[in-house]
């Protein structure tokens, strides 16, 4: 499985995509708020989404797994 990572700490504002939902590279999948600041979140493979880990409004760290995807 492929894993998708918070590229920094922040809140979760909105998760654009779901379980069984097919995502391509470079396609925006989450969007983070940090310091007031929206920070795009991007999918750097395809596959198809195994699981969402977070729901809006949960806090990240840098390097935690926000989703996951299959091949």
């Amino acid at each position: 499985m492929k894993e998708i990572k918070a590229t920094m700490a922040g809140t979760v504002l909105n998760v654009l995509t779901e379980t069984g939902k097919s995502v391509s590279a470079g396609e925006m999948v989450l969007m983070l708020e940090s310091m007031k600041m929206e920070i795009p979140v991007e999918a750097e493979a395809g596959g198809t989404v195994a699981e969402v880990k977070v729901n809006i409004g949960d806090f990240v760290n840098e390097d935690d797994v926000l989703i996951l995807l299959e091949d």
